[in-house]
């Protein structure tokens, strides 16, 4: 009952928020809503009793009004400016003149006022606000372009700003039935950042958010292409904060900040946070993503499992004013040294184009990897690899415009990856040998993720009243990951092989409402989301290690921003998360023959609610310091399926299920002059109740209720020295423990914790169709765990020593539709163990890492 009751709360609560939250513009008495009810007076006595309804007077300009006409009053909780709309028709105009007095004069009609923001290089001003003080502002969209309708004629002041450049006014002239179209030229005051739409699921500047965040751009994502095309490396070399990549089809310890990501395409959930498969961050080609945005730190703002932060990939838009263009790329890759049986090939075709109102943009992946192979020329052949695994990534989205201000969208992706080899894993000897791959099939079937289906309508309108917004969207995300085949499992008895399962669908509500007052302005983001997700874990044999997790999730929030005298923005809000979680009566698998170990658990519905708040501050006014402070708190229900999958009691009420609700308190700062960009933050997260894994007498990990604290800090540094020469670094650090029950602290495992890392690039263009650049990525080593009395060291707990590696890529322009790249990666051909291999301690796992791999790449753009 508590899901229903909540449910119609958060409904009423945004069916409130879209009449009350407005209401914050109601100073002005036009604004203000009256109930007045007469008939058979005059029109004098009928703006009197409105006068009185509303707190307010009228005086009278030339108009030409009969006074004495009478009229009938039937208004119903309706404004002043709709009631006097219908007593004095069009041609008459009222306007508040000062305090509570309302000037109604005759209309000289209408006009609008339209135009482009640009840089001074000409380039757009995407998401600059352009409005006239005391009515609504709108933002420019991708193109620079914005529009201002049903403007009375006279002169305004245009007031237009953007983030790293000077706010400017000039006077416009709007003409009855015209429309005055300008360029409006920001004049320099920085530099104009990166605009960001996942931190509060509206456009904004990137240093306006009180938090850490890092955009991969097209241009970044095509430069890691070239060396590696698998997203969770690109990832894994490019954000500071994300642990290191595994090689492998999953993302096993590829931890934010030392703790759980949520992963998103383009606001859809990939991630199984019921029952976490690990494979969501490779969960499309790097071919379809524009860019990614990465949040981090604990956030709340898309609900369930981001106790780390987000990662989003949004998907690449129509960008074409031609009917139809596009994009071929073919290319290949192989180890320099060693190529017989490592030969892999990709293929990538893409249309765009605008028809009218209507545009699209559809595209087709598919990419092989041959055979992996070490700076020795061995074969690596990991179980849950990449190695001799195919991919396939199927997109198309279609936008339709109804007009400048309303459109509706619709997109499509299918992803799948499955690892087939003729090569097994022969097991090393940890610290000695390493594990190999010899000639042989594994039994089981192909592992990896048979399919990830994801579609989305959304609906967007912007010019509802009081220059609010909406996106209303609904999606659905079908989820299959096979993990590997397994001859003798802790979990259960005899061999098998597990498929976790996932099936979400869900609709999000955003609306935006903007807000001004002589001395500050801002916003107020609001809505709802409901979701709904059935997570499993079957055996393909039959056998049922998860039972359906049926989880409901409703979650109403609200987002205020404020900017205090255009310089200190305020961010706060909060969300509030009631989820329900039902399983049915299940049989835990058995742990030896004849049904040995197995548990009859009786099921339930398991209940879960929580606020979540957030707040910061961000100070604008000095690009070279741009400070802020901020804390937030996300929601998760991490590992629940490994809890239900191990249960030793007969009732789910027994177990400990309760959620896990992480405390994010963060300080930073960003820096640009002359040719430099830095950025600096340092965090603490905390959480009463964590999830690390730890193994029990079985070797089965199991998450470890207790107390945690994860701090560390980032840097990064940036520099254009000359148009020839650009070079970077960052340096991310982070460390996390966990408290016993009698009061002592244990360090988390390496699955959570990640060793120091730091990356290093410099780019040379010698001439502006040749583009060079050397990437450094160095992780630290790490050491925090005894090893075992016979000598051997628990699950994730091996010591990890310091790896030093190098990459290169590098384009030519050929022409105007033609480009060329290499990539290397590993340039130097080195041998070294991973930090997956390292910290994993089992000899299974002890897999040395990819020697040199050499990718060729040329694309034809039509």
């Amino acid at each position: 009952m508590k899901i229903d009751l909540c449910s119609r709360m958060a409904l009423a609560f945004v069916l409130v928020s879209l009449y009350a939250l407005p209401s914050i513009a109601q100073n002005n008495p036009l604004d203000r809503r009256i109930s007045v009810e007469a008939t058979g007076i005059s029109l004098a006595e009928a703006l009197n009793r409105i006068g009185d309804a509303a707190d307010c007077s009228f005086s009278y300009s030339n108009t030409g009004l009969d006074l004495d006409r009478t009229v009938d009053l039937r208004f119903a909780g309706m404004t002043v400016a709709d009631a006097l709309q219908q007593l004095l028709g069009d041609g008459i105009v009222a306007a508040r003149s000062r305090g509570n007095q309302i000037l109604i004069q005759a209309s000289r009609g209408k006009g609008s006022i339209s135009g482009r923001v640009q840089t001074p290089d000409g380039a757009a001003a995407a998401y600059a606000t352009v409005g006239i003080p005391g009515f609504a502002s709108v933002q420019t969209d991708g193109d620079g372009r914005f529009t201002l309708t049903e403007m009375e004629v006279g002169r305004y002041p245009l007031r237009t700003s953007a983030v790293g450049y000077k706010p400017q006014t000039e006077q416009v002239v709007v003409s009855a039935q015209q429309t005055t179209d300008l360029i409006v030229t920001l004049q320099q005051q920085g530099q104009l950042s990166e605009v960001v739409v996942t931190a509060s699921r509206m456009p904004e500047s990137i240093d306006e958010v009180p938090s850490s965040v890092t955009v991969l751009s097209a241009a970044t994502i095509e430069q890691q292409v070239n060396i590696n095309n698998s997203i969770s490396e690109i990832l894994g070399y490019t954000v500071p904060g994300l642990g290191p990549s595994t090689n492998k089809a999953t993302n096993s310890g590829q931890t934010l900040r030392g703790r759980s990501v949520l992963v998103l395409i383009d606001g859809v959930p990939q991630s199984t946070p019921l029952m976490n498969g690990n494979r969501d961050i490779r969960s499309l080609d790097p071919a379809i993503i524009e860019r990614v945005e990465v949040i981090k730190g604990a956030t709340s703002i898309y609900g369930n499992g981001s106790g780390g932060g987000i990662i989003n990939y949004i998907t690449k838009t129509p960008g074409s004013d031609r009917k139809i263009g596009g994009r071929t790329t073919v290319g290949t890759n192989a180890h320099p040294f060693h190529p017989a049986n490592s030969v892999g090939y990709r293929f990538s075709q893409s249309f765009d184009g605008t028809l009218d109102k209507f545009s699209y943009a559809v595209s087709g992946t598919h990419n092989y990897l041959g055979a992996f192979k070490d700076g020795e020329g061995n074969i690596l052949a990991q179980e849950d690899g990449l190695s001799q695994s195919a991919s396939t990534n199927l997109f198309a989205k279609a936008i339709y415009r109804f007009t400048a201000a309303s459109s509706v969208s619709v997109a499509y992706s299918f992803f799948r990856s499955l690892q087939e080899s003729d090569y097994i894993n022969v097991a090393g000897e940890y610290g000695v040998r390493p594990a190999v791959g010899i000639k042989g099939n594994d039994p089981g079937a192909p592992s990896g993720t048979p399919q990830n289906h994801n579609a989305f309508l959304t609906y967007r309108q912007e010019a509802l009243p009081f220059g609010s917004s909406l996106e209303l969207t609904g999606y659905f995300n079908r989820f299959l990951s096979t993990n590997r085949y397994v001859e003798q499992a802790n979990g259960w008895y005899g061999p098998g092989q597990t498929q976790i399962s996932s099936k979400k669908r869900g609709v999000r509500l955003n609306l935006h409402t903007p807000w001004e007052t002589k001395a500050v302005r801002g916003s107020v983001t609001y809505g709802l989301d409901l979701l709904g997700d059935v997570t499993s874990q079957p055996l393909l044999d039959g056998r049922i290690y998860i039972p359906n997790m049926d989880m409901a999730n409703i979650a109403p929030y609200l987002q205020v921003k404020a900017d205090f005298f255009e310089y200190l923005i305020f961010k706060g809000g909060l969300r509030y998360e009631n989820a329900s979680v039902k399983i049915a009566d299940f049989q835990t698998l058995a742990k030896g023959p004849n049904g040995e170990g197995s548990i009859a658990v009786t099921g339930g519905t398991i209940e879960y609610s929580a606020t979540m708040f957030n707040a910061g501050l961000r100070y604008t006014q000095f690009p070279a310091f741009n400070p802020f402070v901020s804390f937030s708190q996300a929601f998760g229900l991490n590992e629940l399926g490994r809890i239900v999958r191990a249960a030793d009691q007969h009732t789910l009420q027994q177990l400990q299920t309760d959620p896990i609700i992480t405390n994010n308190y963060e300080v930073g700062v960003s820096s640009r002059f002359s040719v430099f960009h830095l950025t600096g933050a340092y965090y603490v997260s905390t959480s009463e109740l964590g999830a690390n894994l730890v193994a029990n007498e079985h070797g089965t990990m199991l998450p470890e209720r207790a107390p945690e604290r994860v701090y560390g800090y980032e840097l990064t540094a940036d520099a254009r020295l000359t148009r020839q020469w650009s070079l970077g670094a960052t340096y991310a650090y982070v460390e996390g423990k966990s408290e016993n029950e009698d009061g002592s602290k244990t360090y988390l495992g390496y699955a959570r914790i990640a060793p120091p890392r730091a990356t290093a690039y410099v780019q040379y263009v010698p001439v502006d169709r040749l583009n060079l650049q050397l990437f450094w990525i160095y992780n630290g080593s790490r050491d925090r765990f005894d090893p075992k009395p016979d000598g051997t060291y628990a699950t994730a707990q091996g010591p990890v020593k310091a790896v030093s590696l190098f990459n290169f890529s590098g384009s030519y322009q050929v022409n105007r539709a033609i480009v060329v790249s290499l990539g290397v990666e590993n340039l130097f051909n080195k041998d070294y163990f991973p930090f997956y291999s390292q910290y994993n301690a089992s000899g299974v796992r002890y897999a040395m890492g990819n020697g040199a791999k050499a990718n060729l790449n040329i694309a034809y753009s039509f």
